[in-house]
């Protein structure tokens, strides 16, 4: 059941957190890179209220810094206290057909609605509005929702976390990626952009997320960036998000590729585009819902900083 109540002192949550990234392998989403730079965009899209309650909802030595923490959902999934959070990082729709539908596919393994990324970011969204509407609401850990939210954002903008269900989003399709052993997933995940920190960027995070921000402050993304904030209902907004997903999974990632083979420039050359885009969005996205949940709704975004 999602939303349970977990609690912590505040030196507490700070200590498990601190033990959760020194024992906890880390598990596959948008890759530790990937996570940072959609949390950074978004962060930098903050209104001053929503940016005070971020703050406000982390533990204080992290000083307000969102990124932190993006991929703590990933670290502590297979906890035992965090196992049923598992199914809420992908969705898993029917071979080949190229659809999401929420009814039909929103559901983990044992048939239990609303266990998927789309229901998780309006489950983390629905309880963070009570922030906003000044209710002390014991039911629910807000920091915790703000963490999922943030982590989840990413996941369904990451094309195979909407994949086919007989190959876990391309998990079980082995191939090459270069010159060492992958899986079609993992390429989506985080091997491309690893490849392209390396080949351009010098390994630099900081100076890929300033060319991805560029890209939609006055680039070649500007003028889709009003579209990109489109939405009427902040608990429904994701399905969309899921759409866009599946499609890109089919056309760009499934395409053309058979287990077994190696991937290279050529695919990495076309799809390192989509995966670029798909950060911003992800990151501009998370910006307007927290915009939305902690401040007036009604207003716009502040320049990235």
């Amino acid at each position: 059941m999602m939303g349970r109540r977990l609690t912590f002192s505040s030196l507490g949550f700070v200590l498990f957190i601190f033990l959760t990234f020194i024992l906890v392998p880390k598990a596959r989403g948008w890759s530790k890179e990937g996570h940072i730079m959609t949390c950074r965009i978004a962060q930098n899209l903050l209104e001053p209220e929503a940016a005070e309650a971020v703050e406000n909802l982390l533990p204080h030595n992290l000083k307000g810094d969102l990124s932190a923490l993006c991929i703590w959902p990933d670290q502590i999934r297979h906890w035992y206290k965090y196992r049923w959070t598992s199914p809420l990082h992908f969705i898993d729709t029917p071979d080949n057909a190229c659809t999401f539908d929420y009814s039909r596919d929103c559901h983990d393994q044992h048939g239990l609605k609303n266990m998927c990324v789309a229901g998780a970011i309006s489950n983390f969204t629905s309880q963070l509005l009570h922030y906003r509407e000044g209710t002390a609401d014991r039911r629910y850990n807000l920091t915790e929702a703000l963490l999922f939210l943030s982590h989840f954002m990413g996941d369904v903008h990451q094309p195979m976390h909407v994949g086919f269900t007989s190959d876990e989003g391309g998990n079980t399709i082995e191939l090459r990626w270069f010159r060492h052993k992958s899986n079609l997933h993992h390429v989506w995940d985080r091997e491309i952009i690893l490849t392209t920190l390396a080949d351009y960027y010098e390994k630099d995070v900081d100076l890929l997320q300033k060319d991805i921000e560029g890209n939609f402050t006055d680039g070649i993304w500007f003028d889709d960036l009003a579209s990109w904030k489109e939405c009427d209902d902040l608990l429904s907004c994701a399905n969309k998000y899921a759409v866009e997903s599946i499609n890109m999974a089919c056309k760009w990632g499934y395409k053309g590729v058979e287990s077994g083979e190696t991937l290279s420039d050529e695919y990495f050359d076309s799809r390192m585009p989509i995966i670029m885009k798909r950060i911003a969005q992800g990151g501009v996205r998370l910006a307007m819902y927290l915009n939305q949940i902690f401040g007036n709704p009604k207003e716009g975004f502040s320049s990235p900083t």
